[in-house]
Formats: structure tokens, sequence, C-alpha cells
């Protein structure tokens, strides 16, 4: 533990599970107190419980964060609980439905975008504006490499999403370089989540997913975590606007 971040206050949303889970544990071991956002209230509270376990501070709050008035609840708890907002992580979303382009729904379609896009707009867009009170930040928007470095037929919806938040997140960092905020993408290779075993449910299928890595393997979320780390530190000071990959060469191959 180098308390890096020792003083500063994270918001991390996304934050029941991993990537998310994983960035709020490694944003309190290193000194951050933060706030872990999400939909559901339990899997928060074992984030806060585990933070609690290694010496870290991390509350739980629930949010859809799909829906401006939670987004600006969350916001809100945090600033009132620890008094200013430094670093802003948004790792939420979720899995709706997909296929072929013209096959695919156009309702599924904007699920994708309100569930990977939307959420991470309002979520900065409230992050910024806390910042600006607190005299600068760090936003860090966790994004992919589908639809970036590897196009994969049936995930039209996702790509969108995803290659969106880049122009989003630019665009801040450009906005409001001024004020002392930066704005990054984390782009992640495939990592050990949840979501990655669900979309990949066989063994066969997660040895084809490593195998897509020059690495031959995906990532612990930790990994990604330890990047984010970086990212909100002092030590990323002038990194602002990039994308930022950690993709175990996925990009390579």
């Amino acid at each position: 533990m180098t308390h890096r971040l020792e003083g500063k206050v994270a918001l991390v949303t996304g934050a029941g599970s991993g990537i998310g889970r994983a960035t709020a544990l490694a944003l309190a071991r290193e000194g951050a107190r933060v706030v872990a956002a999400g939909r559901r209230g339990a899997p928060l509270e074992e984030t806060a419980r585990m933070a609690a376990e290694r010496g870290g501070q991390v509350v739980a709050h629930a949010a859809d964060v799909t829906r401006e008035g939670d987004v600006e609840a969350v916001v809100r708890f945090t600033l009132e609980t620890f008094g200013r907002l430094d670093v802003g992580v948004n790792a939420a979303g979720g899995t709706f439905g997909g296929g072929p382009t013209h096959t695919l729904d156009t309702a599924c379609f904007r699920e994708w975008i309100d569930g990977y896009l939307v959420s991470a707009f309002l979520s900065t867009k409230h992050q910024v504006g806390a910042m600006l009170k607190s005299g600068g930040g760090s936003v860090i928007n966790v994004g992919t490499f589908v639809g970036y470095t590897k196009a994969m037929p049936g995930t039209s919806g996702y790509a969108a999403a995803k290659t969106g938040l880049i122009g989003l997140t630019r665009t801040v960092a450009a906005e409001y370089a001024p004020q002392g905020i930066r704005a990054n993408v984390l782009v992640s290779g495939g990592a050990d989540t949840p979501m990655f075993r669900s979309w990949n449910a066989s063994e066969e299928q997660r040895s084809a997913a490593a195998r897509l890595h020059a690495l031959q393997r995906v990532a612990d979320p930790e990994e990604i975590a330890n990047a984010a780390v970086f990212l909100a530190s002092g030590e990323a000071s002038f990194v602002t606007g990039s994308v930022f990959t950690v993709d175990g060469g996925l990009s390579l191959v």
C-alpha cells in the first residue's frame, strides 16, 4: 500500500462486481475514500466489506446510472459524505440482446446505448460538475476493445456504445483541461469477470477468448484496476484525452 490517493475521494459506478469492484478496492487500498455505486445494494455492501477487511474505506450507495435523478443523488451523497469529489470511475454496464445488425431490434440497440453510453454521459456530467467545485479531478471511463481494436460480429450495440464513449471522453478532456479536470478512457482486453464468464460459458469459449491476446490469457480484474489507479493518481497528471489500452496485447494479434 503506497497511499498514492491519500486524501482523495472517488466515486465508482458498477462497483458491485468485476472491474468496477476491483477498482473500488484498489482505490481504497491506495488511501482514497470511495463511494461504490450500482443498481443492487447487496453486492455493493459486499464490496464495502471487502475493503474494510483490507483497511480501506468504501461506502455503498445504490443507484441506477441510466437515470439522471439517481446519478445526481449519488454525486450529492458523495459530496455530503466526504465533502468533495476527485475521481470518477464509470464501469457500469449490463447484458442485453444481440445478433447480426440486420436482425437487431431497435429497442435492444437503445438498451446498449443507454446502459453503456448514456449512463457514462450522465455520470461524467455530474462528476465534472462536482469536480469543478473541488478544483479539478480525474474522470476514467472504462471502455473495451470491442469495436475499437477488434470488430466482432453480433456486437453492434455494444461496440457503438463503447466507441462512442471515446468521443465523449475526449471532448470532456478538451472542455475541462483549463479547470484541471482530466478525462481518459481505459480500454481493457478480456478480463475474468462475471460478465465475461456469462458471455463465454464453456471452457472452450474461455480458451478461445484467451488466445485472442498476445499474452494468451485474459486479465485479472485487478490488473485493469491498477491502471485505473495510475490514471486517478498524480503520476498521470499530464495524461488527458487518452485511450489508455490495457489489453494483454490483444491489439497485436
